[in-house]
């Protein structure tokens, strides 16, 4: 999928998407998504087992077309 479409199709099934694209906001018009976008700031399992609560915290206080970053 490419050019959005991916987020598209997740706003059907999705109320959050969890990415590591720290670009995404710089490459997709996120305007008016009714998807919220939580970024997490690495790919690295050992890395975000340590924010577990972190990332629990942002997931359960994000709402819908809210961008949250992560560091």
């Amino acid at each position: 999928m490419k050019n959005g479409e991916l987020l598209a199709a997740a706003e059907e099934k999705f109320d959050l998407f969890v990415t590591t694209d720290r670009n995404l906001r710089y490459q997709q018009n996120l305007a008016d998504r009714r998807l919220a976008i939580l970024v997490l700031p690495t790919t690295s399992w050992p890395i975000l087992q340590r924010q577990v609560s972190r990332i629990a915290d942002a997931i359960a206080s994000v709402r819908p077309g809210i961008y949250v970053e992560l560091s």
